[in-house]
């Protein structure tokens, strides 16, 4: 989604295999020709229209909606969101023929993708497929998507930038896209949710969100920042202010941990990356998530992440943000619950609520945190239905 990688024969395709283009999302090598990588949506769609790529191919289908479930099971997953899809009509009758399937063992949350285009007409589109909701298959959010990659050297970060003196990253939205997106969609009370990977597009979605309440103030907004691995504990405390929440993404530490510290944003800043612990001591509700496939759906394993914040060489990254098993295991239930609005029904066995849980093996609360991820799923139970992982 981020980067995308295409041969000689897509740049001609495109006009694109020629010096001179001058292109943020199209980096030249040092024969002044394009590389082949395209970052970013606007590069990305460039090349698309030329070969015939279809980006609603990321809708998804119905034998990978299926497996999906199956995985979740598997995982100890019992509500899943997918939060970068177009949602074209066609997709949405399907997820409604898939989800509806009383052997269907997941409840699913898609997001209306945002990147630019008409933001009333997204907002109003999200409204509207909110009434087709069913009990496995939730509609009616957007997700903006702000800025890029931090290892894609895409996102959006403020001084001193990036660790290898790599450019400022790239807009995906606009400034004024995304102030009337967020003004439409407190308006119309649709729930949104804001990918900003680097600190400048948290720091723009804070500034945009303080003015956009003032005009349409909603005590209850629950709009919630996704990524967000740069913010820093005065960004966190303006988002308790706001009532935002934040969903954090400490896979990286062990995906990418390394590369932070080296190259991309240094050692300092990858010391606070994703820092869980900074947002609990702030007051802002906390989900935490693998943003698969961008890394694997395992829901214990990104607990682990945040309690341990290990890299793959081994090196602990920012001692004083690692965060509790408990706070670690709420941050993958009713946190997540909370932010989707979802926390009256799933999120924690309660009464009253849905009877969606996992069922493990092993007690995380009595093992060792460093065994956190080795902790055995047996299956789920999902509104009272019990699936084994090994049948599934």
């Amino acid at each position: 989604f981020h980067i995308l990688n295409v041969n000689t024969r897509a740049l001609e395709l495109a006009g694109l295999m020629r010096t001179g283009v001058n292109h943020p999302g199209v980096p030249l090598g040092n024969d002044g020709l394009p590389t082949g990588e395209m970052k970013g949506p606007e590069a990305q769609g460039t090349v698309a229209a030329h070969v015939g790529l279809d980006r609603a191919m990321m809708s998804g289908d119905e034998r990978g909606l299926r497996d999906f479930a199956r995985l979740c099971v598997r995982k100890g997953v019992t509500t899943a969101t997918d939060l970068a899809n177009p949602l074209p009509p066609d997709t949405v009758e399907m997820m409604l023929r898939v989800t509806g399937d009383a052997s269907y063992p997941a409840r699913i949350v898609p997001l209306r993708r945002y990147l630019g285009d008409d933001a009333r007409g997204t907002i109003e589109a999200a409204a509207a497929l909110a009434e087709k909701s069913s009990d496995r298959l939730r509609l009616g959010l957007v997700k903006i998507v702000v800025d890029g990659s931090i290892q894609g050297f895409s996102a959006r970060l403020r001084w001193p930038g990036y660790y290898n003196g790599a450019g400022p990253g790239l807009w995906y939205v606009p400034p004024q896209r995304l102030a009337e997106a967020l003004d439409a969609a407190l308006e119309m009370g649709v729930l949104v949710h804001c990918h900003t990977n680097g600190d400048e597009a948290t720091e723009l979605v804070l500034d945009t969100m303080e003015r956009a309440l003032r005009k349409h103030p909603s005590p209850d907004h629950r709009f919630t920042l996704q990524h967000c691995q740069l913010a820093d504990r005065a960004q966190f405390k303006r988002m308790a202010r706001l009532g935002m929440s934040v969903n954090l993404f400490p896979n990286h530490h062990y995906c990418w941990g390394d590369e932070h510290y080296a190259l991309t944003v240094g050692p300092e800043r990858a010391e606070r990356m994703n820092a869980c612990r900074a947002a609990l001591d702030e007051g802002v509700p906390l989900g935490i998530h693998s943003d698969a496939p961008v890394t694997p759906l395992a829901p214990l394993f990104t607990a682990w992440c945040a309690v341990n914040r290990i890299t793959a060489s081994g090196r602990t990254l920012g001692q004083t943000e690692k965060i509790g098993v408990y706070e670690a295991l709420r941050a993958i239930t009713l946190g997540p619950a909370w932010t989707l609005k979802l926390d009256g029904e799933i999120g924690s066995i309660e009464t009253g609520k849905r009877a969606d849980f996992a069922v493990l093996q092993d007690d995380p609360l009595e093992i060792a945190p460093e065994n956190l991820k080795d902790v055995r799923v047996w299956g789920t139970v999902h509104g009272g239905r019990i699936f084994e992982a090994a049948k599934i």
